[in-house]
């Protein structure tokens, strides 16, 4: 982390632990991360006064610790309603990249999400897929359209997650094996998915564990953010669907991880 004098001016050696909390939250808002050596020589303080203020800003579930470190936590998960009418374009460019990673003929586990509504949206007429599905939602869009066998897996609905979690969908999954699976994600760093709902989590662990490969589609504002649960590892992701607008340091951190970064269309281009 480089200093700018006129961006990032020194804090005074008197900063109060609040205040330098404070500071540290706002740093880690505006880049996305904070590295707990480069904050110590910001702040002349030592390392374990800026590790115990990283352990206090993570119990207050205001951030994320990590090796040397902090990342963001992603945002609260609004209702599936809502998230419906939010950034509908731009899941679309997302949805039609995705879609273009199916094969004829393919078995696919499609999670509940908004993003994954789009993805079934653009999926190809008369192709033969199967497509098996905790989303009421996508299993009645697909239900009318030529080519699609359509599985909907039983459990508890989840009134804001928009699908079935919990014992009986997961036993459901541990019969079927899939080509591709679109897992939804709360959010995504180099290291792994994550979800901020344990049984969510544990669905999507298990569509991950049934399936030859998997796609993950997330919009900008998910990558290098972590909730509570985790889901998987990076190294079990073969494909990440990313928008146009990620720039090349951001993809690289996941191609480096081995995954294969496909860009959807700019919106309106």
């Amino acid at each position: 982390m480089t200093t700018n004098p006129t961006t990032n001016p020194v804090p005074p050696a008197d900063t109060l632990p609040q205040e330098r909390q404070a500071l540290i939250l706002d740093h880690l808002r505006r880049h996305g991360r904070v590295v707990a050596a480069e904050l110590a020589a910001r702040f002349a303080v030592s390392e374990d006064s800026i590790r115990r203020d990283l352990r206090e800003l993570a119990a207050r579930g205001l951030c994320k610790r990590v090796y040397g470190g902090a990342l963001p936590l992603a945002a609260p998960v609004a209702p599936l309603r809502q998230r419906r009418l939010q950034q509908p374009e731009r899941k679309q460019a997302l949805a039609r990249k995705a879609a273009s990673l199916v094969r004829p003929g393919q078995v696919l586990l499609l999670d509940a999400g908004s993003t994954n509504a789009a993805i079934a949206a653009a999926l190809p007429e008369r192709s033969d897929l199967t497509v098996v599905t905790n989303a009421p939602d996508v299993a009645l869009a697909l239900l009318d359209r030529e080519g699609f066998e359509v599985l909907l897996i039983g459990g508890r609905l989840a009134r804001a997650i928009g699908g079935t979690v919990g014992a009986q969908a997961v036993r459901s999954l541990r019969d079927l094996r899939a080509d591709l699976c679109f897992p939804g994600a709360c959010a995504i760093d180099p290291d792994g998915l994550w979800s901020f709902d344990d049984e969510e989590a544990q669905f999507k662990r298990a569509m991950i564990e049934s399936s030859g490969e998997t796609v993950v589609v997330v919009t900008a504002d998910k990558l290098g953010t972590v909730a509570t649960h985790r889901i998987a590892a990076l190294k079990e992701v073969q494909h990440l669907v990313v928008e146009a607008a990620v720039d090349a340091v951001t993809r690289s951190a996941y191609a480096r991880r081995g995954v294969s970064i496909h860009r959807a269309a700019a919106v309106g281009g």
